[in-house]
């Protein structure tokens, strides 16, 4: 967490030079970490599945590529892009990518820190 001490300045770049992570088996991810709120970009394999799970932190989660199939509080939802899905803090949630790759856009507050914890690999983008 950024300290209130630590001067920050604004950021203005593109996702071609974010650093990529990651996380697990055909997910990557791309994370813009402000000092109460981080954006994550996350690319995902087709028919890949994120187990249902909570979290204490508000997620607003936007749909730019391919379909998937969310499951929230025991609902299923068909999402595709355009869409934009918010989850309160500790709402049950998970996802299936459906037939093609799936390109989200997540953005948490507060911070997720166990993302700055996790294990990560390096992606192929040179940018680090």
């Amino acid at each position: 967490m950024i300290s209130e001490k630590t001067a920050v300045s604004a950021l203005v770049t593109d996702w071609s030079r974010i650093k990529k992570d990651s996380p697990a088996p055909g997910i990557q991810r791309q994370m813009v970490i402000g000092q109460n709120v981080m954006v994550v970009r996350f690319t995902f394999e087709p028919f890949l599945v994120t187990p249902e799970h909570t979290h204490p932190h508000e997620q607003m989660t936007l749909v730019v590529q391919g379909k998937v199939k969310f499951f929230i509080e025991g609902e299923v939802k068909i999402v595709s892009p355009g869409d934009v899905l918010h989850f309160p803090p500790h709402n049950r949630h998970g996802a299936t990518m459906l037939d093609e790759e799936v390109v989200l856009i997540d953005i948490f507050s507060p911070i997720r820190e166990d993302f700055l914890d996790a294990p990560k690999t390096n992606g192929n983008n040179p940018a680090k």
